[in-house]
């Protein structure tokens, strides 16, 4: 079971704890919502809880609950730019179906 980050998504989510002054890294989680049923949750998190797995991705912590892990198993989070948008974008193995947004899938 692992979960990653590209270098760019690792100097976003660092530039970005610096810049709030805390945390230990970035919680990737999965919630129920969207067009096809599931949809990705990002947040900074200051501690892990006990049950959650973490992965350190090239010094960045990637906290996961038990929960999303199965879905997220594999997963390779980026940052990218696109003309004037930027944001992160979900490498997921495990998505059967995504959205045109890129914000939900299908398992």
């Amino acid at each position: 079971m692992s979960v990653s980050l590209t270098p760019s998504a690792v100097r976003h989510v660092k530039k970005s704890l610096a810049k709030r002054g805390s945390g230990i890294g970035l919680r990737l989680a999965v919630k129920t919502s969207g067009c096809n049923g599931f949809a990705y949750a990002l947040e900074f998190v200051d501690s892990a809880n006990p049950e959650d797995e973490c992965f350190d991705s090239l010094g960045v912590t990637v906290v996961v609950d038990p929960r999303s892990l199965g879905m997220l198993d594999g997963t390779e989070l980026d940052f990218v730019r696109e003309g004037l948008n930027e944001g992160f974008k979900f490498n997921n193995p495990n998505a059967k179906a995504n959205c045109g947004c890129g914000e939900s899938f299908a398992v």
